[in-house]
């Protein structure tokens, strides 16, 4: 027996170093017999050279097959033994001693007899499959055996697949052929594309801009504005170079800084293509978030003077070097240079543009159009000054201004590293940095920057203040009035009984039900689930219809519908008197129990494993509505089985979402009637 276990650590040890193989897989089926009786049938499929030993082996042989049936009511009774066909008996190889096992298919059959209505019985097989020279080790996988249909379910030996039907019948209660659209039609009916959800401020031209005004805020550095009439003069005033070899240099110059920087997000379009989810994933992930946070709170500092930034100095050695090459490759090599010295001032500002690109919809083109902004406004002045070099004159010179300008971004820094600890979080639900102190922590960030453009606090590296500027009392003036407007999100709103939304912290606040003092489990007050199946049980119960909300707690638009569109006296009236709200949330890391635990098929191809209630909740959007993106709001019947009318996501217009609900609520109503 000493022997068999040292062999068998081997060849575990063996497997560890070699690839994962995967030579069996299960599939379930049921018949039945009569009304109470039934036969479950397990079938494994081997593949060829690989063999499953029976369920009976000699003493020191390898793990036997073997069947456990989850039964903890008492609602059914086994009848007799699992049986199994007849098999192979020969001298086994590798254990030395006569051994009966499967080849190709093996199929084991256990009767049953059942003392209640049953939808689904539960089991677990435990097995090892060997070949001539090797033993893979021991594995459990569950069986699901459904006793309403036939065959239900393939697996492998790492988790359970089951088809989308028995899927959406053991997470959802619903089969996808139940839901339907109705044929009745309403007169005023808002058309929206499902799959080409607005994406309200997250347009890629939105995006692209935002981009662009990063690249701006990075020219007026002290990293890069200095280089711009360095740069210019370096191709206009070159020795034996005429005019026009100047310009055309300086504009592809302007140009591989623009390449240089979208090809940064080449790698984004791998991972989403990949895994389509994989960014929603990133996004939402709360040590990510809180890598985030930490990340920012050193970009700030750094903007505030107290260390610099810098790349590896072998980097820039390098494309030193490449810039000798002359010609098209000597120019890329000046404009990564200009990308690698400048990184202490364009680093956190492209940090910032990752991370709010990984937030929001979009993805990978998100970061692509972002990054394409930004490199177009840092290229864009290299070109121009050369064609234009007298507009040279025009410029500021270099001063302490350029300090002031860093910052002021470090300010900026510091503020947007808590909305990402603000994300971790709300998915977490730490229950930490709520409405109350992340107001609180804003009002002191910008009430810092105000004293600072006052002249009140410095930094390292600042230069004696004699007098205040005019532009920066201007701006110290400016951010004074937002300190004010943050204040005013202590405000409560006696209709919600919630703190006042602040429109322009939409996304970037967490929810203003999100309280110590004024604690809300859903928007604006209102009665809803969180649960598909508990909400449809009440809207049945009450005979109204659902709004079903698929939201996410670090969805940008969702927060700008529900503090600002949601509170409109008509829409929320629909909402408490009218509909059943259920929100689902998309990004919920809570982990589901074990037996939701699995693996569902794509929209598109492929399988991923359901492990927390955000995979469960953007499952059902995908397979049910073919869409992933938030928010997304449809408008079922009481019973979950009917769409209403069509469905809409980001929908700014107040008129327009009162329309969508209105022509839900009429079809409903002339449904009853039928």
């Amino acid at each position: 027996m000493k022997n068999t276990f040292i062999f068998i650590f081997l060849t575990y040890s063996l497997g560890i170093f070699s690839q994962i193989e995967d030579p069996l897989k299960w599939a379930t089926s049921v018949e039945k017999t009569s009304e109470t009786e039934f036969v479950l049938v397990s079938t494994a499929t081997i593949d060829d050279g690989w063999h499953l030993y029976a369920q009976e082996v000699p003493e020191d042989g390898p793990i036997a097959t073997s069947f456990t049936f989850e039964n903890a009511k008492n609602d059914y009774s086994l009848k007799g033994n699992t049986t199994e066909q007849e098999g192979i008996t020969i001298d086994d190889p590798v254990f030395d001693m006569n051994i009966k096992f499967f080849e190709n298919t093996a199929v084991f059959k256990q009767k049953i007899q059942t003392k209640s209505d049953l939808n689904f019985i539960k089991g677990v097989v435990e097995f090892m499959v060997c070949d001539d020279t090797k033993c893979l080790p021991p594995t459990e996988i569950e069986l699901v055996f459904n006793l309403k249909e036939g065959i239900i379910s393939k697996q492998s030996n790492s988790s359970l697949l089951i088809d989308d039907k028995v899927t959406n019948a053991l997470l959802y209660g619903l089969d996808v052929a139940d839901l339907k659209l109705t044929d009745i039609k309403c007169k005023d009916e808002v058309r929206s594309d499902s799959t080409k959800i607005q994406k309200g401020g997250n347009s890629l031209w939105n995006i692209f801009g935002l981009g662009f005004l990063g690249g701006l805020l990075a020219l007026l550095t002290p990293c890069v504005f200095p280089m711009i009439p360095l740069t210019v003069s370096f191709f206009t005033k070159k020795n034996g170079q005429k005019k026009a070899s100047g310009i055309s240099k300086a504009l592809l110059y302007g140009f591989f800084i623009l390449l240089v920087y979208t090809l940064l997000s080449i790698p984004f379009h791998l991972l989403d293509s990949v895994n389509p989810d994989i960014l929603n994933e990133i996004s939402t992930n709360v040590w990510l978030n809180s890598i985030f946070f930490i990340v920012f709170l050193f970009f700030a500092f750094s903007f505030f003077g107290y260390y610099e930034l810098t790349l590896p100095s072998s980097w820039t050695n390098t494309t030193t070097q490449g810039e000798s090459s002359g010609g098209f490759i000597g120019i890329f090599f000046m404009a990564l240079t200009l990308a690698i010295v400048s990184f202490s001032c364009t680093g956190p500002i492209l940090g910032s543009l990752l991370a709010g690109s990984l937030t929001a919809d979009g993805g990978a083109w998100q970061l692509t159009a972002g990054m394409a902004g930004f490199g177009v406004s840092l290229g864009l002045p290299f070109a121009v000054f050369a064609m234009f070099p007298n507009m040279l004159n025009a410029l500021p010179k270099s001063g302490g201004w350029l300090h002031t300008t860093k910052v002021i971004l470090g300010f900026l820094e510091l503020a947007l590293a808590f909305k990402f600890l603000s994300n971790a979080d709300l998915v977490a639900h730490w229950n930490l940095l709520k409405i109350e102190p992340f107001l609180l922590l804003w009002i002191l960030i910008f009430a810092g920057l105000a004293l600072y453009l006052f002249g009140k606090i410095k930094f390292p590296h600042d230069s004696p203040i004699k007098r205040v500027s005019f532009p920066r009392v201007v701006g110290g003036v400016l951010v004074t009035c937002f300190v004010v407007y943050l204040v005013s999100g202590f405000q409560v709103n006696k209709q919600t009984k919630t703190f006042t939304p602040l429109t322009i912290l939409s996304g970037l606040a967490p929810p203003v039900g999100y309280s110590f003092l004024y604690p809300n489990d859903c928007p604006n007050n209102l009665d809803c689930f969180k649960d598909l199946k508990t909400g449809i049980e009440f809207a049945k119960k009450e005979q109204k219809p659902i709004l079903l909300d698929f939201t996410g707690y670090a969805c940008v638009n969702c927060r700008k519908m529900e503090e600002h569109i949601w509170p409109n006296l008509n829409i929320d009236t629909y909402l408490r008197n009218d509909f059943v709200l259920i929100s689902l949330y998309v990004d919920d890391k809570k982990e589901l129990p074990k037996n939701e635990q699995i693996l569902v098929n794509r929209l598109k191809g492929g399988t991923r494993k359901l492990k927390n209630y955000g995979h469960k909740w953007a499952n059902y959007q995908t397979q049910f509505f073919q869409t992933n993106s938030q928010p997304y709001y449809v408008l079922l019947n009481s019973d979950g089985t009917k769409i209403l009318n069509q469905a809409v996501g980001y929908t700014p217009n107040e008129n327009e979402y009162a329309q969508f609900l209105e022509c839900g609520l009429e079809v409903f109503t002339s449904s009853q009637k039928e």
